[in-house]
């Protein structure tokens, strides 16, 4: 089933599809990953509804001290990701790990900021959400920016 989804996805960008005629670059493969992961999210979205309590309830993590120690192994595998898919150890790559740094920095830096003009104070879940946001948002853009532009879209992601 799940090669049925992705594999028409990845021709769009990669196998001489409308995405890819059209000038898309994906060089990590973020792209095609969010598209599916996206659409699944969707549909799974309007099968369930709505969580109970939702949004009038606080709903944080069961345990914040795992979702910080996973959020850094998110990042730390990321650089593997990014930099793994220049496919040789060289200029590219380090380049894909240091923008890869630079966004998700970028983008949990910014979550802060906003938390803190909207509440009153940062939160470590604002800055791990803010990283997260910040890593999807660089990785189809790794092999192709440089570390402004890495800025750019880890702070756009950040406030978003």
């Amino acid at each position: 089933m799940g090669a049925g989804v992705y594999a028409p996805i990845c021709h769009w960008v990669w196998g001489g599809g409308w995405l890819g005629e059209m000038g898309l670059l994906d060089f990590a493969g973020g792209t095609v990953v969010h598209i599916t992961a996206g659409a699944g999210a969707l549909v799974t979205a309007m099968v369930l509804g709505k969580r109970k309590g939702f949004p009038t309830q606080p709903m944080p993590p069961h345990n914040m001290t795992l979702t910080i120690a996973g959020a850094g192994m998110l990042w730390v595998g990321w650089f593997g990701f990014n930099g793994g898919s220049a496919l040789a150890a060289n200029g590219d790559a380090a380049m894909a790990m240091l923008v890869t740094h630079l966004s998700a920095s970028a983008g949990a830096f910014t979550w802060m900021v906003a938390e803190w003009i909207r509440y009153g104070k940062p939160t470590a879940l604002g800055a791990v959400t803010g990283m997260v946001a910040g890593l999807g948002t660089i990785t189809p853009a790794s092999g192709f920016v440089g570390p402004a532009a890495a800025l750019v879209i880890g702070i756009l992601a950040g406030l978003v």
